[in-house]
């Protein structure tokens, strides 16, 4: 007999085995063009050669100058490190300026936020329609991994929050060597694992011990630590074809029930997280992903790929995410396989999320009222917010490049100054 699960909304739903219908890879293209869920093509062969140039030019230069502030705050780290921080934080508040930017003007989305009631009263929805999110200062965020761009979607959410110069992500080692990128991702703090874990562990101590600190310069936040929203992707890798046999493969192994909508988690990265930084982060947050219309059995990677998404006008219709949160205190980290069953049985519960949303075009939503995630006053239930990504002004979109442009605008003055001493001292 297949077991149940309770759903958050009190459903209960069967495991179907986890075996879905396969498609082929000389499938994936044809079936990308008939049955996209982002609807046909908008955007002919010229015009889609327009907008990647357009957006190759936007985004290469504005990653150029954000990389240029960053080698400008550079020498604050050598006198006072307050400063310095403060500086890297504004800079990755630029980047997350320069995502929601290239989303709205390449690849318009509608955002469908709901959640539990664990974070009742800190998701709402303003009179502009924009989301207002109210969570911690430092907090972990674990989420499903479904496309390479997942992150965008979680860094805007950040930005809701005021939170955006703050997200700290996990990433592969090889992503620290692409040319700019790279090395500003490093500025950022960002921490760069090989998966190999007596390589990474010493190194995954450290960074997160820094994580720990605490500075009193600009944007450091309200606490005695240091502002920080931790993503890590217990899964791994995004779903995909080969993600969805590697997870098979680990459940036959280890005698477990794969899943059918997500990819089993492993335990071990998080765990260490969790650990590491008990006694200053009170609360794991949890976001489940879905894009609308993915058919079972195929791959947002392949539907949602940057062309599709940014050039041909085909974006997702809409990004659906599910919010709820666990007391640290609450999370067996003392017993790694306890943590283990604990993390299993979570990722269970968002693989009936994931099914109830392809039963029904949308997550489950509190909309109840009752005592708010904080405990300190009854409150209701946000339900579904329904709102885009976008910046709040024009003026932000500017900020990206003001460092650099004033510190060019300085150099010129100085130059011309120093021509003009040469000139009256007859050396020039």
């Amino acid at each position: 007999m297949q077991p149940t699960m309770a759903t958050p909304n009190g459903l209960k739903q069967r495991h179907p085995p986890a075996s879905a219908p396969s498609i082929k890879e000389g499938e994936k293209e044809e079936i990308a063009e008939m049955q996209h869920p982002g609807g046909a093509i908008k955007h002919g062969t010229w015009q889609q050669g327009l907008r990647m140039l357009l957006f190759a030019l936007y985004f290469n230069g504005s990653i150029v100058c954000i990389f240029l502030s960053q080698l400008i705050g550079a020498p604050l780290y050598f006198y006072s490190k307050d400063l310095f921080y403060a500086w890297m934080a504004m800079t990755k508040q630029h980047f997350a300026l320069v995502s929601n930017c290239m989303t709205e003007w390449w690849a318009p989305t509608k955002i469908r936020i709901s959640g539990d009631a664990s974070v009742r009263g800190q998701l709402k929805q303003a009179e502009d329609g924009s989301l207002e999110c109210d969570f911690p200062e430092r907090m972990v965020l674990v989420a499903n991994h479904q496309i390479y761009t997942d992150w965008i979607y979680l860094w805007w959410l950040a930005y809701t929050a005021k939170m955006h110069g703050h997200l700290y992500i996990i990433l592969k080692e090889s992503i620290k060597w692409i040319p700019i990128l790279g090395q500003g991702m490093m500025f950022y703090g960002f921490i760069f694992l090989s998966r190999k874990w007596a390589k990474d562990k010493d190194r995954f101590k450290y960074r997160l011990r820094k994580l720990n600190s605490s500075h009193s310069g600009p944007l450091s936040g309200t606490q005695n630590l240091d502002p920080m929203w931790l993503l890590i992707y217990p899964e791994g890798t995004n779903l995909s074809s080969n993600g969805r046999v590697s997870s098979k493969k680990w459940a036959d192994k280890t005698g477990i029930q794969d899943l059918r909508h997500a990819l089993l988690p492993r335990s071990t990265g998080l765990l260490f997280c969790l650990l590491e930084l008990r006694e200053t982060v009170d609360w794991m947050y949890d976001c489940t992903v879905a894009y609308e219309g993915v058919p079972v059995g195929q791959y947002g990677q392949d539907l949602f790929t940057l062309r599709s998404t940014y050039f041909q006008g085909r974006p997702p219709k809409s990004v659906n995410m599910h919010w709820r949160r666990f007391s640290t205190r609450s999370i067996p980290v003392d017993d790694p396989k306890a943590f283990e069953a604990w993390l299993l049985e979570r990722w269970r519960e968002k693989d009936d999320l994931i099914e109830y949303y392809v039963q029904n075009g949308r997550f489950p939503a509190d909309d109840a009222v009752g005592i708010s995630a904080d405990g300190k006053e009854t409150a209701k239930g946000a339900g579904y917010i329904e709102t885009e990504v976008k910046c709040k002004s024009g003026f932000e979109i500017v900020q990206i490049f003001l460092p650099t442009v004033a510190f060019g605008l300085v150099i010129n003055v100085i130059f011309k100054m120093g021509r003009m001493v040469l000139r009256v001292l007859h050396l020039a």
